[in-house]
């Protein structure tokens, strides 16, 4: 999921997670309700990792103790109201001091958005003060009360909206400051306050879970799996050192690797496998050599950033194998070393990570000594 952090525009997620659930038919709120092993709001804040937000805020109830206990990141907690306009007024309040150009609005019970959504929100923002993503209505539309019972309805200029609603912040803040009484969703309120809206097209899997039924909805679409493969290549150049980092381990050798980084080929390679599995753009979308934070880091970091994103996705890191090429150093003697260190970062059974090592018959700049290279390839369950 490449993300919008290279511009300058600052934006802000507000996550809706106040509400009881009371139509689900649990003991508890629905956010809180485990999916296909993993708890509805860490599926949906994980769905917006690494998405290039300033700041996430997460709007919850008076009396949830439970929530600081879940691991949901660098968030700002905010205590809602007693309806959702009194709880996303609450999350806007604390974003005053950070005044992002751009917020983005969403229900915690919504952990299937996708980033083309936010993508084309986001855009829809050059030219509107709020946008909001909708489906048509395929069915056909009779109302079912009054003297007009059965006529038909209009369905052609009417949709279902959904979430993420995103607005200009300042917009958007004076918006619900001007407005009293509860409103069915943030749009809603954006219309009141006389704020220009643009519809973009939403996403049929990116569904609210309301209803009972929608637990079983949502197991099966984490059920319907599809097998990802991603393949990666990273190539350094060889300095003057004693060490080089190969697959998480620290080798003596007699030159260095040039890099931003720790130069580790073998991660690199695995970083951009995974995530051509995931079509999440590449290594340097997410962690580019133009960021001094990203001066000398540990390759690592990187790896156990793309075993996050795959897990946001519902998805699970079925296999990998990485080639490295070169004359020297000897790769075998730290071969398991090094299977088990991606192991424990992907978190995998030793047997699910391949390692191997070849030369290149003393040809090419990897013959020549000039640097070294690797390619990985990755195996990825995903849902559909």
């Amino acid at each position: 999921m490449p993300n919008f952090s290279a511009d300058k525009i600052k934006r802000a997620l507000v996550i809706v997670a106040a509400g009881s659930g009371s139509r689900a038919g649990e003991t508890k709120p629905k956010q809180y309700v485990d999916v296909a092993g993993r708890l509805i709001l860490l599926r949906t804040v994980g769905a917006f990792s690494d998405t290039g937000f300033d700041q996430t805020v997460i709007v919850h109830a008076k009396d949830d103790d439970y929530i600081q206990s879940l691991d949901l990141g660098e968030c700002l907690y905010v205590v809602g109201g007693a309806t959702r306009s009194d709880s996303v007024r609450a999350g806007l309040e604390a974003l005053r001091d950070i005044a992002p150009d751009r917020v983005f609005i969403h229900d915690a019970a919504r952990p299937f958005v996708t980033w083309e959504v936010v993508s084309r929100l986001d855009a829809a923002l050059a030219t509107h003060q709020a946008s909001v993503p909708t489906l048509p209505l395929v069915d056909a539309i009779k109302s079912v009360e009054g003297e007009n019972v059965g006529t038909d309805m209009p369905r052609e200029a009417m949709r279902r909206v959904q979430t993420p609603q995103a607005f200009r912040y300042a917009d958007i803040l004076s918006a619900f400051e001007s407005v009293s009484g509860s409103y069915s969703d943030d749009i809603a309120v954006a219309v009141a306050a006389g704020l220009s809206v643009a519809g973009v097209a939403g996403d049929e899997r990116n569904f609210k879970i309301t209803y009972p039924e929608d637990f079983a909805k949502a197991e099966a679409m984490l059920s319907k799996t599809r097998l990802a493969v991603g393949t990666g290549y990273d190539v350094h150049q060889t300095c003057p050192g004693d060490h080089v980092w190969l697959c998480g381990v620290k080798v003596p050798a007699e030159f260095g690797l040039l890099g931003h980084s720790d130069a580790d080929i073998g991660l690199h390679a695995l970083v951009d496998a995974i995530l051509g599995a995931l079509a999440e753009g590449d290594i340097g979308d997410h962690f580019p050599p133009s960021d001094p934070k990203w001066k000398d880091a540990e390759s690592w970091k990187f790896l156990d950033f793309c075993r996050e994103r795959v897990e946001a996705r519902g998805g699970t890191i079925e296999h990998v194998d990485v080639t490295l090429i070169c004359e020297a150093p000897k790769v075998k003697p730290h071969r398991d070393a090094m299977r088990t260190k991606v192991a424990e970062i992907l978190d995998l059974p030793l047997e699910r990570v391949g390692l191997k090592a070849t030369t290149t018959e003393q040809l090419g700049f990897t013959g020549r000594s000039e640097g070294l290279a690797a390619q990985a390839v990755a195996s990825v369950k995903l849902p559909l």
